[in-house]
């Protein structure tokens, strides 16, 4: 009896264990998924791009060459060699087959470097430090790398920028809000891709001016949801001679006028706004 059950158990022993194995072996046969990588755009090459071709061993096929306005290169032993439209390593790959099937090098190792970057350009416009066109040296170049390379908005500069350009054949308008661009993470879901050709402008900073009997008259930046008070605050305050109830704001209407009018120190002021304050009279 004792070896029965012994027996038994090894038996039921082996089974588990046979059972086991192959759950594995069918585990490790499911197909495994992975992640796709991200990948970022390889810059292709334009006119007007200069760039440094090489020739590994081959110094006298080494040149610095201008790309046509026909997307075109003269190489020595090939002549007119398209490379507009074309990926760094499409082009050297362009070059180096061209090398082999004329049998002027067996097994050429081309190397392209971009020395010059013309072909891709974008403006920025407006309120930021350094205006003018930009290179776009990658693919990947978004609304805030070329606000930076501007040297970012200028203290006039508004909050809000606009990007003009086309998409698709076909033209855009998009203006984005910078404070919410980075607020609350993954700002680069909301920071525009910049394309060849297009137009960044940022405008003026929205200003109300105040004068009067106050410690700092003058024009000042208008603050998202500013109110009277934190005009005045900003103004420097009311001088000892100066009264609140001597608050007027001027401010343009839709048709052109200039209205007068009270407002409560909580209420907000508006761009273009004039603020007086008058002098006490006791």
């Amino acid at each position: 009896n004792g070896d029965q059950v012994m027996h038994t158990w090894l038996l039921r022993a082996l089974a588990a264990l046979v059972l086991s194995v192959a759950a594995g072996a069918a585990a490790l046969a499911q197909p495994v998924t992975a992640a796709p990588a991200a990948v970022t755009p390889e810059y292709r090459i334009g006119p007007g791009d200069l760039l440094r071709v090489g020739v590994y061993q081959n110094p006298d096929l080494s040149l610095e060459t201008r790309v046509t306005e026909a997307g075109t290169i003269s190489f020595p032993l090939l002549g007119a060699v398209r490379v507009g439209g074309l990926s760094v390593t499409a082009a050297e790959r362009a070059i180096a087959d061209g090398l082999r099937a004329g049998s002027f090098v067996r097994q050429p190792q081309v190397t392209i470097a971009v020395t010059l970057f013309r072909a891709h350009q974008a403006s920025v416009l407006g309120a930021v430090q350094r205006p003018g066109r930009f290179a776009l040296e990658t693919l990947d170049l978004r609304l805030s790398d070329l606000l930076a390379m501007a040297g970012g908005i200028a203290p006039f500069g508004a909050d809000s920028v606009v990007l003009l350009g086309a998409r698709d054949g076909r033209p855009v308008r998009m203006e984005i809000d910078l404070p919410s661009l980075f607020a609350g993470g993954a700002a680069r879901d909301r920071d525009p891709l910049v394309l060849n050709g297009d137009t960044i402008w940022v405008d003026r900073q929205p200003v109300v001016y105040i004068y009067g009997e106050v410690q700092r008259p003058g024009p000042m930046r208008l603050e998202r949801g500013m109110t009277l008070m934190q005009a005045l605050a900003t103004g420097g305050g009311l001088t000892p001679r100066g009264t609140e109830r001597g608050i007027r704001i001027h401010r343009k209407a839709g048709d052109g006028r200039v209205q007068t009018m009270q407002l409560a120190l909580e209420d907000r002021v508006q761009d273009g706004d004039v603020i007086q304050v008058r002098e006490s009279l006791f």
